[in-house]
């Protein structure tokens, strides 16, 4: 049953421009009082309250959300901020312990094999298969099956379609001779060497490099490489392959470059490391596409239209870019929500195409990036941002996803935690490294 009209209906009220408070009318399907938390007869959902939980990276999309279903169907949208790294706990806390908090979520994909074992998230199988509207077929595949399978089940719809790209300074490479961007890790670890051992007593860098202790920080720079490299972190049966040749070439390329990074690595995260590509202090970062969004509209921008970006280096022989899905972030229904109507409305909406659309170009920056075919194909996108457009292409093509089955956040845990003594000279070599966490993988991911 859904809860929103068409495709071709939706569209009938876009227009060229944004949408609007009359984008998308909510449909009656049902009659039933708010309390029990389903629709009214007349298809709003007036007196309704919807409890939602976000990470602070996208509390802009989130305000924007909240205006705009709330001028939609009547409910009102309680917003809850928290750290990237605590999502995931804060649901499952809240719905394990009975508190109940929530109705719906944005959590890391990686996350909901844990939240679905633990009984925190409700299992949309059936709703996405019975709902025509919601349009799965339009959600890039290799965004929508990691992002919502949990064995053959789906437990979300794709929000964020996070995907790591290299983004250059162009004046500080051209200031160093290097006249087009790195192809391969080899040649990146060349520039960032030149570009820091030039300007470093400047306080310009080579690169910055997300090398905070975190799966989704440290371990976001080690995905890249590894897609870069052409390996995986499971094979098609689920069996670990962390410590394939392909692995350890990774580890090595990203031990070789943190002596030329913005200082210092194990203290960069997203925020530390985006405050420097803005103050234009380091010649290459590898962030989220929507980084190109904020390097034109953050106002504390001084790299605006001095910017290029490219697709992640390749290593060893593998010679195709992939894409690299870093983070990525899910809409859940909480397992014990009274409102599941309401929830399933809410994120119809929040996932759909002309939703996503408007919010990886909107302003100011929300942070989203395309989660959809339409959306990334879409004129506006295209039109003011075609080099973005041009390097999130790579997902239509395959790209490298983290396991997301039962434990896989801990797993994700113990590949960072060994990665981060990797990086700061302890526990041997990148080949010992990786050998510890194959042995701990195989244990908790069978």
């Amino acid at each position: 049953m859904s809860f929103l009209p068409s495709r071709r209906r939706r569209r009938a009220f876009l227009g060229a421009a944004a949408l609007t408070a009359a984008t998308i009318a909510v449909a009656g399907c049902a009659t039933q009082s708010p309390e029990s938390g389903g629709e009214g007869a007349d298809g709003d959902f007036s007196g309704q309250t919807l409890n939602a939980l976000l990470i602070t990276s996208h509390e802009g999309a989130g305000n924007w959300l909240k205006e705009h279903f709330e001028e939609e169907t009547g409910a009102e949208v309680n917003l809850t901020i928290v750290p990237y790294d605590e999502i995931g706990s804060t649901l499952a806390l809240d719905q394990q312990s009975g508190a109940n908090t929530f109705d719906v979520a944005a959590p890391w994909y990686v996350s909901i094999g844990d939240l679905a074992e633990g009984g925190s998230i409700q299992d949309l199988t059936d709703w996405i298969d019975e709902t025509p509207s919601l349009e799965e077929d339009d959600f890039i595949p290799s965004i929508n099956d990691p992002y919502t399978l949990v064995g053959d089940r789906r437990y979300g719809l794709p929000f964020d379609g996070d995907t790591h790209v290299l983004f250059y300074n162009k004046e500080i490479l051209e200031r160093n001779g290097i006249t087009e961007p790195p192809a391969t890790w080899d040649e990146y670890l060349a520039d960032v060497k030149t570009i820091t051992e030039n300007e470093g007593d400047d306080g310009v860098y080579g690169s910055a490099i997300f090398g905070q202790k975190s799966p989704l920080i440290l371990g976001a720079a080690y995905a890249n490489r590894l897609a870069g490299f052409g390996g995986e972190f499971v094979d098609d049966d689920g069996k670990p392959t962390i410590n394939s040749p392909e692995a350890v070439a990774a580890a090595e390329a990203l031990v070789d470059a943190v002596p030329y990074a913005f200082p210092t690595a194990a203290e960069t995260d997203f925020g530390v490391g985006n405050g420097a590509w803005y103050d234009g202090k380091v010649a290459f970062i590898e962030n989220w596409t929507d980084l190109g969004v904020g390097s034109e509209t953050n106002p504390d921008s001084k790299v605006a239209g001095k910017w290029g970006v490219t697709t992640l280096p390749v290593g060893g022989e593998n010679t195709e870019a992939r894409a690299s899905l870093v983070a990525g972030f899910t809409w859940v229904v909480a397992a014990n929500t009274e409102k599941t109507d309401l929830a399933k409305a809410f994120i119809e909406y929040a996932s759909s195409s002309e939703v996503n659309s408007e919010l990886i170009v909107a302003d100011p920056q929300t942070g989203i990036d395309p989660n959809r075919e339409s959306s990334l194909e879409s004129e506006a996108y295209g039109e003011t941002y075609p080099d973005l457009q041009r390097v999130n292409r790579t997902t239509l093509s395959g790209s490298l996803a983290w396991p997301t089955g039962e434990n896989a956040s801990q797993a994700a845990q113990i590949l960072t935690d060994e990665l981060a003594k990797l990086i700061a000279g302890e526990g041997g070599t990148a080949q010992d490294t990786l050998d510890r966490v194959q042995a701990e993988w195989e244990e908790i991911l069978g």
